[in-house]
């Protein structure tokens, strides 16, 4: 058992916390933990107050630690220190302050991430028929936790329902939306005459916009504006994919 190992368990045995193990100590909490998994060690001075903060001698803490201590890091962990055993004195030190710095750097990262609130989104459910989204936005939608399958950007996710979007987009599965533009060639989130549709978008140089099913042997759901035709269309969003998709 290396000397970080036995370090910690005599802390816990004695329940006390990294912190109040520095303030015993008079270091920083990132550099109780850079003790306790090895990556640097106690100075005299500090070495003499953690034998008394654990209420131990130095047999304890050392007891096999030299013994075992190479065999238990990776040969590249071995050729940084052997570098760091190079260096001068002030080399050394200011190694520590680094090391320290991104320690505490870290937990604090850590601990803002693991205090921030999860971030939520809509989830529209409640699909119609072929090629279909929600039918009403603002309605019948469940939280959706932000998880890393949900891409950044996300404003809201919409459940498919039918094979009009096949392959790309399969029956049943659920595409997140952002806010974006549309430009043509990309797959949206539409409201037709009342209806929700996903579709993909073109618009040709004299207004008339297309909304093309990316199966085309479901060209039956496609859907036609002409300028002048009266119709209301609405876009709700951009479907966030890698790549515009080439109709199958």
């Amino acid at each position: 058992m290396s000397f970080g190992e036995r370090l910690r368990l005599r802390r816990e045995e004695l329940g006390m916390s990294r912190i109040e193990l520095a303030e015993k100590l008079g270091v920083s909490r990132s550099a109780v933990g850079n003790y306790e998994i090895g990556v640097s060690f106690p100075k005299e001075e500090v070495l003499l107050r953690l034998f008394d903060a654990l209420g131990v001698d130095a047999n304890y803490l050392y007891r096999d630690s030299f013994r075992t201590r190479d065999a238990e890091i990776s040969k590249e962990e071995r050729g940084v220190l052997e570098r760091y055993r190079r260096l001068s004195l002030t080399g050394r030190r200011t190694v520590c302050a680094l090391l320290d710095a991104l320690g505490e750097w870290q937990e604090e990262l850590e601990a803002d991430r693991g205090a921030a609130e999860p971030r939520v989104i809509p989830l529209y459910r409640s699909p119609a028929a072929a090629g279909y989204a929600a039918p009403v936005f603002g309605e019948d939608f469940e939280p959706l936790t932000v998880t890393g399958d949900v891409p950044p950007g996300a404003e809201l996710a919409v459940r498919i329902q039918g094979d009009s979007m096949e392959p790309v987009i399969a029956d049943g599965s659920v595409v997140y939306v952002n806010h974006d533009p549309l430009q043509n060639g990309d797959v949206g989130i539409f409201c037709v005459d009342g209806d929700m549709l996903c579709k993909q978008y073109y618009k040709d140089p004299l207004g008339v916009v297309y909304l093309f099913s990316l199966n085309r042997r479901r060209a039956d759901a496609d859907v036609v504006l002409f300028g002048d035709s009266g119709r209301s269309l609405t876009c709700f969003g951009r479907v966030m994919m890698h790549a515009q998709p080439l109709p199958q």
